[in-house]
């Protein structure tokens, strides 16, 4: 295959791909969004109203669930969710160390202690067998991570959790409309959060909801959303309220929720367009040498949040900080996801991680880039992208 010189690279001074940068994700609001969120600001609920149930509803209805719950942002649903399985001081739970720190945090709110396990290496999930080896008499939960929108090995946690009395969280951030075998994630875990983010599946600016089978669970994410307070039952005393659990103000307006809407209409079409771009890719890269690209499991439907690359650096003569910095001068907005959470400054100083515990994970984050990918990319924007990514392995190139 022929290599180029990296002097013809943008970053050495030569001709950019593109001129303005492609971000590696971005929202689509189109004139029926603008249209919903406009139709509350002339109603009489801008909180607190009928456009949250119904968002509420059509969502857990979406995904299989019985009850959903919103939420203002993502993490406020993962915090709402570990508070409502019950999780706080001396308890533990296990997740993945590859992913946003928002999922490890939410323990730390609660009080609990978040352990780590690591990755399987070709779908960058959280791997079931060691956690199952990371289990202690104080594991409450485990938590996995839909990495990219590709589904954890969700039957398996599911066994593990009931056999060892155990609650099963699944952060699905990434996974609106994915699929593990026929049945679709939200319909699996106990609880299953989602986030509404602008780079994700569909956005509410910003928003998270958390969907369950459970009513006692569901009553118990709604008064943590409302400081915990519940109202009275009284008709003689209508005024009066208690507070039955140390909650937040975690509400989600309707002005939010009637984005999420109108959003929600168009969530199978927005996957249909990742998918089609995500194929583009594969086919594209299957020949390159210099990456190894995300896999999708035959018995998965993934979402396709990210598309994570992992660079093969033992084929290059750089490394990924000069590819990244590369591909951003050719006008390709690649980022990273993530950093390792034990390996952050908190974690490292309140747990004593230094690296190497979890090699797996660290092995693979320093390997990925994500490319861009989100629905309203042009067939001329995705040919960017590969000519980009193709342009910059080449040169450098051993």
């Amino acid at each position: 295959m022929t290599t180029l010189a990296a002097s013809t690279l943008a970053l050495a001074g030569g001709e950019p791909v593109r001129r303005t940068l492609l971000p590696y994700a971005r929202q689509q609001v189109a004139e029926e969004d603008i249209a919903a969120v406009v139709a509350i600001l002339r109603s009489d609920w801008l909180t607190t109203g009928p456009t949250v149930a119904a968002f509420e509803e059509a969502l857990a209805a979406r995904v299989g669930a019985r009850f959903g719950v919103a939420f203002s942002s993502g993490t406020a649903a993962l915090h709402a969710a570990v508070f409502a399985a019950g999780i706080g001081p001396g308890d533990e739970a296990i997740t993945t160390p590859l992913t946003f720190a928002a999922t490890a945090n939410c323990l730390l709110y609660q009080g609990a202690t978040p352990r780590f396990a690591d990755i399987r290496p070709h779908d960058l999930t959280l791997d079931p067998t060691r956690v199952a080896a990371a289990l202690t008499p104080r594991t409450r939960a485990i938590l996995p991570v839909d990495y990219a929108g590709h589904p954890a090995r969700l039957s398996d946690f599911r066994a593990l959790a009931d056999r060892h009395g155990l609650v099963l969280i699944e952060d699905a951030a990434h996974a609106l409309g994915a699929h593990f075998g026929d049945r679709p994630v939200g319909s699996l875990a106990d609880l299953t959060i989602f986030s509404f983010h602008p780079v994700k599946h569909i956005t509410t600016g910003e928003g998270g909801m958390v969907v369950t089978d459970d009513p006692l669970l569901a009553a118990r994410l709604r008064r943590f959303r409302t400081h915990g307070i519940v109202p009275s039952q009284s008709a003689a005393e209508p005024w009066r309220y208690d507070l039955i659990d140390l909650g937040y103000n975690y509400r989600l307006p309707d002005l939010n929720c009637a984005l999420g809407l109108t959003q929600l209409g168009r969530l199978e079409a927005n996957l249909a367009r990742r998918r089609a771009i995500v194929a583009t890719y594969q086919e594209a890269f299957a020949d390159l040498p210099w990456l190894t690209r995300p896999v999708e499991e035959p018995d998965v439907t993934s979402a396709w949040h990210l598309y994570p690359i992992r660079l093969n650096v033992e084929t290059l003569t750089a490394d990924r900080a000069t590819i990244f910095r590369a591909l951003r001068a050719e006008g390709i907005g690649v980022q990273v996801h993530y950093q390792p959470v034990h390996l952050l400054r908190l974690y490292r100083e309140r747990f004593g991680y230094h690296g190497g515990e979890f090699p797996l994970a660290e092995d693979a984050a320093a390997r990925l880039l994500s490319l861009p990918l989100f629905p309203a990319m042009t067939a001329a924007e995705v040919e960017d992208v590969i000519t980009a990514v193709t342009k910059v392995l080449r040169a450098y190139a051993r």
